[in-house]
């Protein structure tokens, strides 16, 4: 199955994602058309693949998404070399409301927000049982995946204990069809897109098979979810599924750490990972990360000193780098053009659990000592006699760089990016202008035009 070829449809975006003139259009490119498509269950599934797709395609998952993350909360971490103007305007912190990177991430995620709900409207036409809760479960994961990145990047950080009315995302729960009324919508609150996006998740994982080949199963959307409230800051529930996945998933850290990465299979810390083969997937990781014989532009982001001296000297982490024709530091996270983007690795979940613990004072599963120095074993670093809190933060960074964390890190523990504190509005994307020009409800976000 790891050679299917994704089946990538050309599911329009709603109204508020491209100009007022388009129409839905939810033909496959190998040319099923809609009727079809939304009135058999084979039509069905070939929806869900392409919401895969589109989910694993550079402008979200492909790699945009972690590579935001990244220039967004630079604190001295990486150099950015690279000639692409909206992605340096992204690392300067000076983004636009037509930047196009922010306006196609937008635009994916909502795409593929339109084909879950598609699939969502017609489950009717399965028969199967068992194909029908596997399917209502895979689409409700996709569309909490892609809420939840929405929700981070372009509204304020979640704050526990207070009230969340500030401006995240629309939410839009039904498909549209119909375009010769009024088809603006207005943004939801913060609040109201994190209680969606857990309905979504908690709906999932009641649906959805403990195994489903690399497909998302309910250990993915566990995983994901436990991720949702630490980014919340709910520790109790973040380290309760957490700890679930780590004792029942049946997935288990590689026993070296290299292995982990540039992978064409599936591995065994693997709790959900984007597909990339000759033949399908992106991978704008190795685009901006990987020198040119990896299949990279040359090392457009490279390591800085400050970055490799988080680490101590046996650590193979640290020495998990080569250098470019420039003598560039590069990470050897990203090598492998064709290999797969692992988006959620069970050493998260550790790291999760020790974090939540430590914050709670409680030792479920095992102690936060013993959850960091498992993540520390692995790498051959010294294992720690006692711990802080810092020192959990610290280790997330040592083991979690360049997968898409560090600006959520920041915003969530109240940290500062250069002079620019967590709140900052220059932190948030803007609206992008296009969605602003063709729906009068949504309001921009503070500091853009």
């Amino acid at each position: 199955m790891k050679n299917l070829k994704y089946l990538i449809l050309t599911i329009s975006s709603l109204f508020l994602l491209t100009s007022c003139d388009r129409e839905l259009d939810i033909n496959p490119e190998q040319g099923i058309d809609t009727e079809t498509a939304i009135s058999t269950p084979e039509g069905i599934q070939q929806i869900l693949i392409g919401a895969y797709a589109n989910t694993g395609d550079g402008d979200l998952f492909g790699g945009d998404l972690q590579i935001y993350a990244d220039l967004l909360a630079d604190d001295s971490y990486l150099y950015w070399w690279g000639t692409y103007a909206e992605l340096g305007n992204i690392h300067e912190k000076n983004i636009i409301s037509d930047n196009v990177y922010v306006r196609d991430t937008w635009g994916r995620a909502y795409k593929v927000i339109n084909a879950t709900n598609v699939i969502l409207e017609n489950l009717s036409v399965v028969k199967d049982a068992d194909d029908k809760k596997r399917i209502e479960g895979e689409a409700k994961f996709l569309r909490a995946l892609n809420y939840f990145e929405l929700v981070r990047f372009f509204g304020k950080q979640y704050e526990a204990g207070k009230n969340n009315t500030q401006l995240g995302v629309p939410i839009v729960l039904k498909t549209v069809t119909d375009f010769n009324g009024d088809l603006s919508v207005a943004r939801n609150t913060v609040e109201e897109v994190y209680t969606q996006v857990i309905k979504d998740l908690n709906e999932s994982i009641a649906n959805l098979p403990a195994e489903n080949s690399f497909y998302a199963d309910a250990y993915s959307a566990k995983a994901l979810l436990s991720r949702v409230y630490l980014q919340k800051q709910d520790y109790t529930n973040a380290r309760n599924i957490a700890n679930d996945v780590i004792e029942n998933s049946g997935k288990s850290l590689m026993t070296n750490y290299k292995d982990a990465f540039n992978t064409s299979e599936n591995i065994s810390e693997d709790l959900f990972a984007m597909q990339v083969t000759s033949q399908s997937g992106e991978n704008d990781l190795i685009t901006f990360y990987a020198d040119e014989p990896q299949g990279g532009r040359g090392g457009d982001i490279s390591l800085t000193e400050d970055y490799l001296n988080l680490f101590e000297a046996d650590d193979v982490r640290g020495s998990f780098y080569y250098y470019n024709y420039y003598d560039d530091v590069l990470t050897s996270k990203y090598t492998n053009q064709y290999g797969n983007i692992h988006v959620i690795r069970l050493a998260e979940m550790y790291l999760i659990r020790a974090e939540s613990n430590f914050r709670l004072n409680t030792s479920l599963g095992a102690t936060p000592l013993d959850d960091v120095n498992t993540i520390r074993r692995r790498a051959h670093a010294s294992e720690l006699l006692s711990v802080t809190l810092d020192d959990i933060l610290t280790e997330r960074r040592r083991e979690l760089a360049f997968e898409g964390f560090l600006i959520h890190d920041v915003k969530r523990t109240k940290g500062n990016v250069g002079s620019l504190s967590w709140n900052s509005d220059e932190l948030v994307f803007p609206i992008p202008l296009r969605e602003i020009q063709v729906n009068k409800k949504l309001v921009q976000n503070p500091g853009y035009n």
